[in-house]
């Protein structure tokens, strides 16, 4: 069996939304999926992507993907990569995809010079957590992820509407 893994084209975009939905689905997160084929086409391959994606086929069919973007480490004075999603389809699992897709990932850190590779598992994942174990991936325990959302970030945006 063959895996390519390619960078994604703007045709590709009713593809990536079907993998998110796919991905949001199996972590019970379907309810959150609120993009359309519109502003994920703005988005990712407008005249300012915010993210890259990466393709991965077996056998030249569509299988998974990879979304990422980067960030920035004050401490490094470099860029990072961010894996915002990786998500291989079930049927195609255990072919070495999701590896394929981290191997690529990694080349792109070297490639841009960038000084790290990060990314969030939800912590009852366990065949993730496995998978990234593989690769020699640490859990970085020391650190709690903090987000702001909705009304949360319009409020702090513009505090002087609840005052």
């Amino acid at each position: 069996m063959a895996i390519e893994i390619r960078i994604a084209r703007a045709d590709d975009t009713a593809l990536i939304l079907s993998f998110i939905r796919e991905l949001a689905e199996y972590e019970k997160l379907a309810h959150e999926v609120v993009t359309d084929e519109a502003r994920l086409r703005a988005t990712l391959f407008g005249a300012r992507p915010a993210a890259e994606v990466l393709i991965a086929e077996l056998d030249g069919v569509a299988v998974g993907f990879a979304l990422f973007f980067t960030n920035y480490s004050t401490f490094l004075g470099k860029p990072g990569l961010y894996l915002e999603d990786l998500f291989v389809r079930p049927a195609a699992r255990s072919h070495g995809i999701g590896r394929s897709l981290m191997v690529k990932l990694a080349n792109i850190c070297v490639e841009r010079d960038y000084g790290r590779f990060e990314w969030a598992v939800l912590d009852w994942n366990e065949p993730a957590l496995k998978f990234y174990r593989t690769l020699n991936a640490l859990p970085q325990t020391e650190w709690t992820v903090h987000r702001l959302t909705g009304d949360s970030l319009a409020t702090l945006a513009n505090p002087s509407t609840t005052e």
